[in-house]
């Protein structure tokens, strides 16, 4: 296959019925290339003009923030694997599974990670030749949606081979997949989180801001989604001391929500103007540098009814009495909390365990803050 052809991105999408998991990830090759002419078979059927590309398969199945990653690495993969191979024996159709229980790329090797998901994905791709690509890409988009159901022997293939037991076999197109991700995350009240996904799926190259539906700004630049930080979003807030702390708390819960699914989907997230990311499981906000001429610093933790400790603040008596907080510190996931508690106490030379303070505190400016009695002197 030349390497001028186009290659047109699809999957398979298995809805498994309630109760069901994957027990197996991925396919041999002997099996991946018998499921490969059956989904031939499928495509031909529903569109015959199909048979002028080069089916390639891969005998996997994804979650969908697997595949929906910036440069769409499974699919680039899948494509890349089948221009090397010659025109085979299927005609025309080529196959990918493992070898001694691994796959021809690790790219290709799903995440168990994401494996419980009620909807399981098996890549797929055609490479037309550049003379028939936009007329049979258009094809595609307006058959597969409405009438891509996948075949019985194809389902029935998969179940054996997979132990699974499905609802729903069904083709579709990497747009139809980026519509139904659209509209998961929109149910979710994720809106704002689709806007940024879309565009480092779509256009790395531009920028995109979006307002959280808890009021967070969040940016996608150059890669990256940088998010204002949940305490800096309370100071434009006209709220009682009550409110603005509920408030706080909600939003760091959707800032972890954030991070979470940046992460599965392999977007880096930070805080705007502050270096670090939150590979580590935390983000770092720095609000002063230490004095040295005033108190020792303490760590002390923020904390909300339903998500444990929020924040961790390292604060410092200042040298009038009241309290100098240098740095806003927040765990994106329990089991990052412990690591960010010995992070900082070590960096400041504080003990590691911080003193709790029962609450969201904020001072009398409706800040976050601490005490100033309850630091050292």
């Amino acid at each position: 296959m030349e390497n001028t052809a186009i290659a047109l991105p699809l999957a398979l999408a298995l809805e498994l019925s309630p109760g069901t998991t994957s027990t197996a990830l991925t396919l041999s090759r002997d099996q991946s290339a018998e499921l490969a002419a059956l989904i031939a078979t499928d495509l031909y059927q529903l569109l015959p003009t199909a048979n002028k590309a080069r089916l390639s398969v891969v005998g996997a199945l994804f979650d969908m923030v697997e595949l929906l990653r910036p440069g769409f690495m499974v699919w680039d993969a899948l494509s890349e694997l089948a221009r090397r191979v010659p025109r085979g024996r299927l005609e025309n159709v080529v196959a990918f599974g493992h070898h001694e229980g691994r796959m021809p790329m690790p790219v290709l090797e799903p995440d168990a990670r994401h494996a419980n998901g009620a909807m399981r994905l098996l890549p797929l791709s055609l490479l037309a030749p550049v003379a028939c690509a936009p007329t049979l890409g258009s094809q595609l988009e307006a058959t597969l949606m409405a009438q891509g159901q996948a075949g019985t022997r194809s389902a029935d293939f998969l179940m054996r081979s997979l132990g699974l037991r499905l609802e729903h076999a069904r083709y579709l197109t990497r747009n139809d997949l980026l519509a139904l991700g659209c509209v998961q995350y929109e149910h979710a009240n994720l809106a704002g989180l689709w806007q940024l996904l879309e565009t480092a799926l779509l256009t790395p190259s531009s920028e995109e801001s979006t307002l959280s539906a808890r009021g967070m700004r969040f940016c996608y630049r150059d890669g990256v989604v940088q998010a204002q930080s949940p305490a800096q979003s309370l100071l434009t807030e006209r709220a009682d001391s009550a409110h603005r702390s509920h408030l706080f708390a909600s939003r760091v819960f959707e800032l972890r929500l954030y991070a979470a699914l940046l992460k599965a989907h392999h977007i880096a997230l930070r805080f705007q103007d502050v270096s670090g990311d939150a590979s580590a499981g935390y983000l770092l906000e720095p609000m002063a540098k230490i004095d040295p001429d005033a108190g020792p610093p303490a760590l002390y933790a923020h904390e909300a009814r339903g998500l444990g400790v929020v924040t961790l603040s390292l604060a410092q008596r200042s040298q009038s009495g009241g309290s100098r907080v240098l740095m806003h510190a927040y765990p994106l996931h329990a089991a990052s909390l412990a690591v960010l508690a010995e992070t900082l106490a070590k960096r400041y030379g504080t003990r590691e365990k911080p003193h709790a303070l029962g609450c969201v505190s904020l001072d009398k400016d409706g800040r976050l803050g601490v005490p100033g009695e309850l630091l050292p002197g």
